[in-house]
């Protein structure tokens, strides 16, 4: 969709992105609930082959890691079309969450020894990660707290630690684990992330968490796991110890955008579906459901607040490029939350429109709200992003933010 950000290269790579998507990825989506898992990621590696070979790999990375050198805002508009597939989208072009997350950390912030085995592999679409950091007994809104812990021994660190929700655990060469590497400090500065390969013995998966019902496979798993005594070299530091917080926050700030854009990316599907049908549904002799004025309010409401959500999102990520992360603080705070139930909203009207078929599994559609409800709870719950953005809003108007509450 042509937009006040659009450049010569996204006006480029658009049409050929979303030729592939629709030509090659939605067919994938017919009868995919009852398709062996095996059998739908031959597929799909079939479809990167094809990827490659049209010269749209590594749409997100930068040219030195042998991708297009993008700009958040340009691979944005990219990520849309891309979720046009909800399914697939994402994975065939390797720039899935988490491993997106985490390649672009890698890159920046991993010795090259960690970039040779782990980051190359992972970039060539020959492996898949999986981010540790939610834990099961401490609240995920507040991540200074946390229970797992990498002691130093020699030239060792040992990790002991219960977490879940690490996404795409099933299958994945490593894990980047948040954990306690100085516990004695503030509270930002404690943690620190360790690079734990999968085949390490002391990294069990104990179950893929079942979601509404579903629970997973490979890169749409979502695994509790635990650390026993799961030892890894010094050298698997990212970074700095104690620089955790900072990392994860250089990492959700872009990260955000992704999420922004996908979702955004799926609204439109769940909209083009919605008016579809309503434009064929018959409801009486020679009446459709797109001819009823309820009918008529959910695709305007849902046209105009697709289009509010996109230009948001895509000033926030031309903010970053420009000025960085921490300078859009606010505005990230604000997509999160808006955005998400955006497309929530576009979605279930969808589902309604659609009626009992809407909630089957005989459209995609039911397939986004099971996976997609997660959108208000993961990267921080719409209700700490609102509270966040509004306490900052206030600073300027001269509240202490603080002071102790009571």
């Amino acid at each position: 969709m042509e937009n006040i950000f659009s450049t010569a290269r996204t006006r480029e790579l658009l049409p050929r992105v979303k030729e592939f998507v629709v030509s090659e990825l939605l067919p994938l989506e017919m009868g995919y609930h009852e398709r062996p898992w095996n059998e739908t990621a031959m597929l799909l590696k079939a479809k990167r082959d094809n990827i490659k070979q049209l010269g749209l790999w590594g749409l997100h990375l930068p040219k030195n890691e042998g991708g297009l050198g993008l700009t958040l805002c340009e691979f944005g508009q990219l990520s849309e079309q891309l979720a046009y597939a909800p399914l697939f989208g994402h994975y065939a072009f390797n720039c899935q969450a988490p491993d997106i997350g985490n390649m672009e950390l890698l890159s920046k912030f991993a010795n090259d020894d960690l970039k040779s085995e782990f980051l190359h592999p992972l970039l060539e679409g020959k492996a898949r990660s999986c981010f540790s950091m939610t834990e099961p007994e401490f609240a995920g809104s507040n991540p200074t707290r946390m229970a797992t812990t990498a002691l130093r021994d020699g030239d060792e660190y040992v990790l002991n630690g219960h977490k879940w929700f690490s996404s795409g655990a099933d299958g994945a060469l490593f894990s980047i684990v948040m954990c306690v590497t100085n516990p004695d400090a503030a509270p930002h500065q404690r943690a620190s992330m360790i690079l734990v390969p999968l085949s390490n013995p002391g990294y069990k998966i104990i179950r893929n968490v079942s979601v509404f019902g579903h629970a997973g496979e490979g890169w749409a798993s979502h695994a509790e796991v635990r650390l026993e005594n799961c030892r890894v070299p010094v050298s698997n530091l990212i970074g700095k110890e104690g620089e955790g917080f900072k990392l994860a926050q250089e990492r959700l700030g872009p990260g955000r955008i992704h999420h922004c854009m996908r979702w955004v990316g799926i609204a439109e599907r769940a909209f083009d579906m919605m008016c579809s049908y309503a434009a064929q549904r018959e409801i009486d002799t020679n009446t459709v459901l797109g001819e009823k004025q309820f009918i008529q309010g959910f695709i305007a409401e849902s046209r105009a607040e697709i289009d509010a959500a996109r230009l948001l999102t895509l000033n926030t990520a031309k903010k970053i490029d420009d000025f960085g992360a921490s300078a859009a603080r606010n505005e990230i705070s604000a997509i999160k939350f808006f955005v998400a139930n955006m497309m929530l909203r576009v979605v279930d009207r969808a589902i309604q429109i659609h009626g009992a078929l809407g909630v089957s599994d005989d459209t995609i559609l039911s397939a986004i709200y099971r996976h997609e409800r997660g959108a208000r709870i993961w990267d921080g719950a719409d209700e700490v992003h609102k509270q966040s953005l509004a306490l900052n809003i206030l600073k300027d108007y001269g509240l202490d933010t603080k002071k102790k509450k009571h």
